[in-house]
């Protein structure tokens, strides 16, 4: 594979990472059946590490410039049709109380799994997603759009190390509903410090639970985490009816 030339800073290797990458999806454009190389060769031939390749394959992701598969790779485009169903139908048949019911019946299933089934590789990504999404959090609490892509980042990853592609798809269908803007509002109306803090803290539980091998924990870690998530958009819908909003 040829080497990539980056405009961005040397410093900054997650954006070096990101700049090749839109270079290669560009040239890759024509052969979508044509997975891109694995991650230790993108980090090998762009001169950064895996994590900077990971982050900036996150961002194409949320993009819709490439999609993932387990177990086959990383692919140029959107993610096809016949995984995503007919999201758009989907998410106006729907409301975001059935897909948090949805998500509560999944997530702590795959989280169980995860801590299974997790390759010690895998386990190493989601401490680090998890680190990276507190961070965030922390720093930049007013920035929805790296929170949205952090937070979402970190659940596929969980939901990757469950090891059922199955399950996967059935995920990739929720998620993508859950990232549609009308959804991505209503969760930044409720999102407060204290709110983001206590996310933080679900997600190392749920995280430490994983590392542990606890299915029962992990589950239950994802299953609390989910129903605050619950509790927040309610009260937001809650307040804005009464107020006649």
């Amino acid at each position: 594979m040829q080497r990539f030339e980056a405009d961005s800073p040397a410093g900054d290797s997650s954006q070096v990472a990101l700049d090749a990458l839109r270079q290669l999806v560009v040239q890759q454009a024509s052969f979508p059946q044509r997975p891109l190389p694995p991650e230790r060769d993108l980090a090998t031939d762009f001169g950064v590490s895996r994590r900077s390749v990971r982050r900036a394959l996150a961002v194409l992701e949320a993009e819709g410039q490439v999609w993932r598969r387990q177990g086959k790779g990383t692919f140029v485009g959107p993610t096809p049709p016949s995984a995503a169903l007919n999201v758009s139908r989907l998410a106006n048949r729907t409301n975001y109380a059935e897909v948090m019911e949805a998500r509560l019946h999944l997530e702590p299933s795959l989280a169980a799994l995860a801590a299974v089934r997790a390759s010690r590789e895998q386990i190493a990504m989601l401490r680090r997603m998890v680190e990276r999404t507190a961070r965030q959090q922390d720093t930049e609490p007013t920035d929805a759009e790296s929170l949205e892509l952090w937070d979402g980042a970190l659940h596929r990853c969980i939901a990757e190390a469950a090891g059922n592609r199955l399950l996967l798809d059935i995920f990739e269908v929720l998620d993508a509903i859950r990232r549609d803007p009308g959804w991505r509002d209503l969760r930044q109306r409720a999102r407060n410090q204290d709110r983001l803090d206590g996310y933080g803290d679900d997600h190392d539980d749920i995280i430490g639970a994983i590392e542990q091998r606890d299915p029962a924990r992990a589950a239950e870690a994802m299953r609390g985490h989910l129903r605050a998530l619950q509790r927040a958009l309610q009260n937001v819908i809650n307040t804005e009816v009464d107020s006649g909003l």
